[in-house]
């Protein structure tokens, strides 16, 4: 590791404490990162972007907090926030381990306990940000109507206007939103990750896996679930039987995985394009 002069001393403005060494780290569609060696001996994380909107990694720092409170009662763990401003946010570097089928037991287990410790509403007590898209997060009285409005709709409007969603695909999704409420099982607000695909699942030394890069709020467990199915996790067999043996999912689960991708689905079509406008329309299309 060498030293960025620049990256440095912002570092040490924040945390008080100097950094010996410094590398930058590949991967991540939003944000930039750099390695961190500082005098103490702690190694972190720092997480950059070149024009963040207002609030953006307070929201991040925000979120890891509020799961790390779960972490005590069994959850998943998250990196311990170090020192956040409007400009980058610093974690404690989590060690990457192994892949392996008793860590994705352990995960499948702690994953349930996180959304055990629950949250006080569909919702959350502020705005946030899934990539680099804001989050509507205003509370909803019901999970139908919260998913309706604050996470299908608003991705839908924004990826047609973007050209991602054609009028035809438009109309599909737009078919499921007055079902919801017969379609959708309603539960006590779960504690959720909310962009819980395999990019943000860190697995790390002792058959710890670790959570990164949330967009928290209240909300369905099975979103979480199924934005894991969607994307792909290794072991995601294992990880589903340990959550159903520690916390049962309600009947019909496994029918709603391509209900509860709309979402993800709608914000990949906003952010990227591509066919995950078309994806999104058969998703809907199981459901007219």
């Amino acid at each position: 590791m060498t030293r960025q002069p620049v990256v440095a001393r912002h570092a040490e403005e924040l945390l008080g404490a100097a950094v010996v060494a410094t590398a930058p780290l590949a991967g991540g569609d939003t944000s930039s990162a750099t390695k961190l060696r500082l005098s103490d001996g702690t190694t972190a994380i720092m997480k950059t972007h070149s024009h963040p909107p207002p609030g953006f990694f307070a929201a991040e720092a925000q979120g890891l907090r509020w799961l790390g409170e779960a972490s005590a009662q069994g959850g998943v763990p998250v990196p311990e926030v170090l020192g956040v401003d409007e400009e980058c946010l610093i974690l404690r570097w989590v060690e990457p381990g192994k892949v392996s089928p008793d860590a994705a037991t352990s995960f499948g287990e702690a994953l349930a306990a996180t959304h055990a410790a629950g949250a006080p509403s569909y919702g959350g007590e502020s705005d946030g940000f899934i990539g680099k898209l804001p989050l509507p997060n205003s509370p909803c009285d019901s999970w139908a109507e919260f998913y309706a409005v604050r996470r299908v709709l608003p991705y839908l409007k924004l990826a047609r206007d973007r050209g991602a969603v054609s009028d035809v695909e438009a109309g599909l999704v737009e078919g499921v939103i007055g079902k919801l409420t017969t379609l959708l099982p309603e539960e006590p607000p779960a504690r959720l990750h909310g962009d819980l695909w395999n990019g943000n699942v860190l697995w790390g030394q002792e058959s710890r896996v670790w959570l990164v890069d949330p967009a928290a709020y209240g909300g369905h467990r099975e979103v979480d679930l199924a934005m894991l199915a969607l994307f792909g996790l290794p072991h995601l067999p294992r990880v589903l039987e340990a959550y159903q043996e520690a916390a049962p999912l309600a009947e019909g689960w496994e029918e709603r995985v391509a209900l509860h991708q709309l979402f993800p689905l709608l914000v990949h079509a906003a952010l990227f394009g591509g066919g995950y406008g078309s994806r999104a329309a058969e998703a809907a299309a199981r459901y007219a």
